[in-house]
């Protein structure tokens, strides 16, 4: 119905606006680091927002910090591995 497509229109807006104002802010980042925490069960979650601004980091050629390890379950765990991160392992003071 109307309000639902309003609604959607709306979030996808908002949704759109806030990833290209932290897209700006990869661009203009020294290096990014990525909070894998585990989210639904999934060890060292990474999700598509994420994904995305990763992929916004590699086309930039910033350095990619990954918290703790890869999600070995994800769907796109090729991509992931492919922009090669520097996963801390949980130790921040590996950032160089």
């Amino acid at each position: 119905d109307k309000l639902k497509m309003e609604n959607l229109e709306k979030f996808v807006e908002e949704k759109g606006n806030a990833s290209k104002r932290y897209f700006d802010k990869i661009r203009a980042a020294e290096a990014v680091l990525v909070f894998n925490p585990e989210k639904n069960g999934v060890k060292n979650y990474i999700g598509g927002n994420t994904l995305m601004e990763i992929g916004i980091a590699f086309d930039q050629n910033k350095k990619i910090f990954v918290l703790d390890e890869l999600p070995e379950e994800s769907s796109f765990h090729d991509e992931l591995v492919m922009v090669r991160p520097v996963c801390l392992k949980g130790d921040l003071t590996k950032i160089k």
